[in-house]
């Protein structure tokens, strides 16, 4: 009997009709005084210190998310084993990324007291993108050495451990290049009962990071069954109206976004400048979810507050959104 595929995002948009995401792993690890100063990120603790990641996805879903991410967005097979790790070893780590997930929402959702006026939280398991394992900046630009076939072949052996790790759905995120999205078309296809969404990552309000337009990428997914979700995420939020607009043009799909905080990346100086209010962000968020955003959250240096203001603001509370 062929095995049918069910949205886990539908029972949360009937109950309170939005989705909460967490906020950046990374941000609050370093925010913990963590050193991520390495080509690895996040997945440097993760080998290290692996109950500080469990400790803030319990964070997030203290403060209100509906889903927390796995630490696995920079952990790739390749990337392990250049740090003399096993395949074997790297692809239990990977397996491991979500499983810490999954541990934090049981927990959570073990104390009674955490289920009133909730449903039981849902673990997505991380894709990054492959210039996330260059760790080059490339994952802003998607100038790759690799063609699409190239790209399906280096994405194809993580996709199969994160597909069967256990892990709710798939998280396909900071997508930088129509040729990169290609190739997870077809990986979606070949697993076609794991739900999971698309988020790219875009320069400005139309164009995604090398340039191809957000709308070509979003009717590019459309036909995609168990895709419940495209959209936008790791971009400043002041281009989220147009490309909220452009996604809601091209697709009969979920839109998702969980852009960065607002604050802006000088690499000159290797800081981020100018100030992240989470009152504003949860304020501002109120506005994509009117404009059709259901699934909303944060990105880079965004944290538990942020993702506690968007719930206070987004979640009907006797009265319509």
């Amino acid at each position: 009997m062929t095995q049918q595929f069910t949205n886990p995002i539908e029972p949360f948009l009937a109950y309170q009709n939005v989705f909460i995401l967490d906020g950046g792993l990374a941000t609050e690890l370093e925010v913990r005084r963590y050193d991520l100063n390495d080509s690895l990120w996040s997945a440097k603790i993760l080998l290290a210190q692996p109950e500080a990641i469990r400790q803030v996805h319990s964070d997030y879903l203290w403060a209100g998310a509906d889903c927390i991410i796995s630490a696995s967005y920079q952990a790739s097979l390749p990337g392990l084993i250049s740090r003399g790790l096993s395949e074997d070893e790297a692809a239990n780590l990977i397996r491991f990324a979500v499983q810490l997930a999954l541990e934090a929402r049981d927990q959570f959702w073990a104390v009674m007291a955490n289920r009133r006026g909730r449903l039981r939280p849902l673990v997505a398991a991380s894709v990054g993108p492959y210039g996330a394992y260059l760790a080059n900046g490339s994952e802003y630009t998607g100038i790759y050495d690799l063609d699409e076939a190239g790209l399906l072949a280096w994405h194809q052996p993580r996709w199969e451990i994160l597909a069967h790790s256990g892990a709710d759905l798939l998280a396909c995120e900071t997508i930088p290049s129509i040729a990169e999205a290609k190739a997870l078309r077809q990986l979606l296809l070949t697993t076609p009962t794991m739900p999971a969404w698309v988020s790219f990552a875009c320069q400005d309000g139309r164009h995604i990071s090398d340039d191809t337009p957000l709308a070509e990428c979003v009717q590019l997914l459309n036909d995609v069954p168990n895709l419940v979700a495209v959209g936008i995420n790791c971009t400043p939020p002041r281009f989220l109206p147009e490309l909220i607009t452009a996604v809601q043009t091209h697709t009969d799909k979920l839109v998702i976004v969980y852009p960065n905080s607002g604050e802006e990346y000088d690499p000159a100086s290797r800081t981020w400048l100018g100030q992240a209010n989470p009152a504003e962000f949860g304020t501002i968020s109120r506005e994509w979810r009117k404009m059709g955003a259901l699934l909303v959250g944060g990105c880079c240096r965004t944290g538990p507050e942020h993702i506690r203001q968007i719930r206070d603001r987004t979640r009907p509370v006797g009265g319509e959104v």
